[in-house]
């Protein structure tokens, strides 16, 4: 029963994420999976393990979809590799359960704000370990909630660090004989998030206005030869009536012919937007012939018309665009083999692109769900793009998700996010990450909407996560050698 519990807290945790944003559940995970901690027990490896198969077998869930659908893979080999990469992301959690026994001590207080550090120390750990996977961050959780207002300080970490000490706070509370100490730090983060409110990191400027193509065309054919026409004439038959507006956004690879073969298209399209006094960024795949005769393909944003400049994808999908393992992998699922899954990343110094005078900083799908890499060119940009094909996903809760962080980047960073889609979620979002315009999914169609240049900078935007991270950190270790009061060893 108690292996059924933790498994069980670790799937909770999900449903407090978009499409349930029941955030409050949570919370529930946080503090049963600390109560369990703080229980005597022969196998926290274990416990750790199963608490994340319960996180990433529902939080990740959408992975199948992609392998079995869209790679062809059959269902039992579609489910093996599910599992095996739930069974792998699981050892995180395993790993911090395993170090937070090896230090915490008698101190209920000090093992309250332990454990929330660790947690988050993790979260950070997964946005660079082995490429990264930063997904199911609690913070994401929390962007209708006041300690939204900490990710302009310290970006989404600091806001998993307020949530998560704030109840393990509340636990340790209710353990102690005098509970007014912890359950004035379970409400301080909550205190403090309210004050933050009345702070402004960010000035509006121009306003401006956009329309954002959203194609919906199907994944299974969007890569045939004979679908590169009826892809185009879709997307210039869309987009007809919205020339003259200031801002026009096709999706990721929106133009499946490779750029070298599109300078007609591309040449046709900077015309139309030069007359109309549109600036277009679109989508399209790039392909370069190496010296060794192979080929390196690019995933690429390009402006034309009133846009100029050119982004090259930095931050690769593992197994969608380029295979770790390659000689063994190669051919199992049709995934893999896809043209853009021998990508070459983007260099990480590149210019931003350019929107009818203004600086817009570019991420392409994955990328927006690395605070860093956003946050690197968001310092010197007036508004946020990024283009995306969550297709590959269906109908499941990733796409969902992946837009719930998007608009942690439009927060932390105080700027708005133009996003668009293949088949959604296309949106505008504005600095505060709040949806102001949107598309339903799984349909064509035209986002029409308004948004504004932003200067100055927050405080994310300035100085990263690091500075919370490291006092957070320089906390954990001054209690972990002197704790605050000894309360209880093990709650019983």
């Amino acid at each position: 029963m108690r292996y059924l519990l933790v498994l069980a807290l670790g799937a909770l945790l999900p449903l407090s994420f978009a499409p349930f944003s029941l955030w409050p559940l949570g919370l529930v995970s946080v503090a049963g999976w600390f109560y369990i901690l703080e229980k005597r027990t022969k196998n926290v490896l274990l416990e750790g393990w199963l608490f994340g198969v319960g996180k990433y077998g529902v939080g990740a869930s959408w992975i199948f979809v992609s392998i079995h659908e869209y790679g062809n893979a059959p269902i039992p080999l579609a489910v093996f590799v599910v599992a095996l990469f739930v069974g792998g992301m699981a050892l995180f959690p395993m790993l911090n359960a395993w170090l937070y026994r090896r230090v915490r001590n008698s101190s209920m207080l000090a093992n309250a704000w332990l454990l929330a550090v660790f947690w988050v120390a993790f979260e950070w750990l997964l946005t660079w370990f082995l490429t990264g996977f930063p997904w199911l961050g609690v913070g994401y959780a929390h962007l209708a909630t006041p300690l939204a207002n900490f990710a302009p300080v310290g970006g989404v970490l600091l806001v998993s660090l307020a949530a998560i000490s704030s109840v393990s706070f509340a636990v340790a509370g209710f353990y102690a004989e005098d509970k007014r100490l912890p359950l004035s730090l379970a409400l301080l983060p909550w205190l403090l998030a309210g004050s933050l409110s009345m702070f402004h990191w960010v000035d509006e400027g121009e306003s401006f206005e956009a329309a954002l193509v959203q194609g919906n065309i199907d994944q299974a054919v969007k890569w045939l030869p004979e679908s590169r026409g009826p892809i185009i004439d879709e997307y210039l038959e869309l987009s007809a009536p919205h020339w003259g507006v200031d801002l026009m956004i096709w999706p990721e690879a929106a133009v499946t012919l490779f750029q070298h073969q599109a300078t007609d298209l591309l040449a046709m399209l900077d015309e139309r937007g030069l007359a109309s006094g549109t600036a277009l960024i679109l989508g399209i795949p790039g392909a370069n012939r190496m010296p060794d005769g192979g080929i390196v393909f690019r995933n690429m944003a390009v402006g034309v018309g009133e846009a100029s400049g050119r982004y090259v994808k930095q931050h690769l999908v593992p197994f969608g665009e380029y295979i770790p393992l390659e000689n063994w992998l190669r051919g199992i699922i049709e995934i893999f083999d896809l043209p853009m899954s021998h990508g070459s990343a983007g260099d990480p110094q590149q210019p931003l692109l350019a929107v009818k005078g203004a600086k817009a900083a570019m991420a392409i799908c994955y990328e927006v769900i690395y605070p860093e890499l956003v946050r690197e060119q968001a310092g010197r940009a007036d508004v946020l793009l990024t283009i995306s094909n969550d297709t590959w996903f269906g109908e499941s809760i990733g796409p969902l998700q992946h837009m719930e962080m998007a608009r942690m980047r439009a927060l932390e960073n105080g700027r708005w996010l133009l996003r668009g889609t293949n088949n959604g979620v296309t949106a505008i979002v504005d600095h505060r990450g709040r949806v102001r315009h949107r598309l339903p999914q799984f349909s064509a169609g035209v986002l029409r909407g308004s948004y504004r240049l932003m200067t100055g900078r927050t405080l994310y935007s300035r100085f990263g996560g690091a500075p919370a991270l490291i006092l957070a950190l320089l906390c954990a270790v001054v209690f972990t050698w002197r704790p605050l009061q000894p309360e209880i060893a093990e709650v019983p």
